[in-house]
């Protein structure tokens, strides 16, 4: 049978307006797509829109983009409590409600049948199988992985991740699509756990927290040796390029020394669950491997705000 193929794409409905959803319907709205916001209230709705208010607000303050725009995008996005609503004219549908596989299984079956047939349905996942995801819906050929960034406004990354059964034109539909809104698409070719971004981030935080857990170096000193060392190199050089520089061959050499003395364990940081059970929680709680004052934690998140203003300035 031959795929079925997709057209252009228009029409793009978000399911979920919490933290990633509404930033993708502004980030679909600001390029000119109309917009279809869906989630369970109006007041839940009211709080995503006024999300992304604020945001082309502090993105205009930043030199990116104008604020007599912002109103012109907010006019792109309609707002609905109706999942069947939103579904019926979408061409390009994104789900980005809470990481629960059953309730995201649910939200696709019901999509299947409420989209028209050549819509593309994808999942905002950030480390859920797309195959589970999609494994109860009869239109497995059209779902897909998009796992955007948070901030999905400020980072251009999206994994575009191919499920088992995901069909070619929808992986290139979804890819081109992802180019059109002004991001920086990657394809994923096989759905595991994880993708690629986020396995390599944990692998990173798993030896991080094994080095304080064993009394190697305190928290603060891990983090600097990020900050202030390799980590400088990582916005343009990735792993496998640096492997390059420095040649294949001393990299197998230092990991026929290294490797055997690296974390490997399959199970969380013991240090982390002793955290979580002491109500330790980071910045939510005051105190996680550091001291968190509400003054200070929202120093952190503002300095990671203004970093990734001026990153997209640059860009």
């Amino acid at each position: 049978m031959p795929e079925q193929q997709v057209g252009p794409i228009r029409r793009v409905a978000v399911i979920g307006a919490g933290l990633m959803g509404h930033g993708l319907a502004q980030i679909f709205a600001g390029k000119g797509k109309e917009v279809i916001l869906m989630d369970l209230s109006e007041d839940l709705l009211k709080k995503g829109l006024d999300g992304i208010r604020s945001n082309l607000s502090l993105m205009a303050e930043h030199g990116i983009g104008k604020k007599e725009e912002i109103e012109g995008v907010l006019s792109r996005v309609r707002r609905t409590t109706d999942l069947a609503d939103a579904a019926k004219e979408a061409q390009f549908v994104v789900e980005a409600v809470s990481e629960n596989l059953d309730l995201k299984q649910k939200i696709f079956q019901d999509l299947d049948s409420l989209c028209p047939p050549d819509a593309v349905l994808a999942t905002n996942t950030s480390v859920i199988s797309i195959t589970e995801i999609a494994s109860k819906s009869k239109g497995r050929a059209r779902i897909v992985g998009t796992h955007f960034w948070n901030p999905p406004y400020l980072i251009p990354l999206v994994e575009v991740i191919r499920g088992s059964d995901t069909s070619n034109s929808t992986m290139d539909a979804t890819f081109e699509l992802m180019k059109e809104i002004g991001k920086h698409p990657v394809r994923v070719n096989r759905d595991v756990p994880g993708f690629v971004g986020n396995r390599l981030q944990h692998a990173l935080w798993r030896e991080a927290l094994s080095i304080v857990e064993r009394g190697i170096a305190e928290p603060a000193t891990v983090d600097e040796c990020i900050r202030f060392g390799f980590g400088l190199r990582l916005p343009i050089l990735g792993p496998l390029e640096n492997v390059d520089m420095v040649g294949t061959d001393l990299t197998l050499a230092i990991h026929s020394y290294i490797l055997q003395h690296l974390e490997s364990s399959p199970a969380p940081s013991p240090l982390l669950k002793k955290k979580v059970e002491q109500g330790e929680l980071g910045f939510k709680s005051g105190k996680g491997f550091q001291e968190w004052p509400q003054e200070k934690a929202q120093e952190s998140r503002k300095r990671l705000l203004e970093y990734l203003l001026d990153v997209n300035k640059r860009l």
